[in-house]
């Protein structure tokens, strides 16, 4: 059961709020104003809160950092087969959420390239530790099946899933997801 919007603690519904309008608008686009409307609250009290938008631009990746580790590590343990049809399966549902309507991409890419001029932001720095902790998931996962090299195979992956990514913002066509996926499974049964 969800709590009425009025008895959500305001720090939540602003973090939800950027959240929804970051994710789907994007970073620059959306005021501080449309966040403290969406979360019926005050700016005065999104300040209390987040000193700058870049506070909470950089608490929005944050707040989507362990839920997409999450979701990753499940569509994995969820496969069935062997290790290269479970990375597959990661490339498959995530081409498969690619397709609804709301879908917008890799929000911590999408960030990224908003701020591209700006490396030294704190989002950048959530960002960057994100793909860092996924690739470093892969390495343990391949290091556990005795992979060679599972660093540099667990690179090639997070390689082929950013490309996918980044190619589906362009094309808007989930099959490439799908390619990369099958790319991924194909590398890791030759080895």
């Amino acid at each position: 059961m969800t709590m009425p919007t009025q008895n959500r603690p305001a720090k939540d519904r602003i973090l939800d709020a950027a959240n929804s309008l970051f994710y789907s608008e994007g970073i620059r686009a959306v005021s501080v104003d449309a966040i403290a409307a969406k979360a019926e609250t005050t700016k005065k009290t999104l300040y209390y809160h987040f000193k700058s938008k870049d506070d909470l631009v950089e608490a929005y990746l944050a707040a989507r950092d362990q839920p997409n580790l999450a979701l990753f590590k499940q569509w994995f343990d969820e496969a069935e087969g062997p290790l290269a049809d479970k990375v597959e399966a990661i490339f498959v549902n995530l081409a498969q959420s690619a397709r609804h309507p709301k879908w917008k991409g890799c929000g911590f890419l999408r960030t990224a390239a908003e701020l591209a001029n700006m490396p030294g932001h704190p989002a950048m720095k959530v960002g960057a530790a994100h793909k860092k902790k996924f690739e470093a998931w892969l390495c343990a996962v391949f290091e556990g099946e005795g992979v060679t090299d599972p660093d540099v195979l667990a690179r090639h992956i997070v390689l082929l899933m950013d490309g996918a990514f980044s190619t589906v913002l362009v094309h808007h066509d989930p099959a490439y997801i799908e390619a990369a996926g099958h790319a991924a499974r194909r590398m890791i049964a030759n080895i």
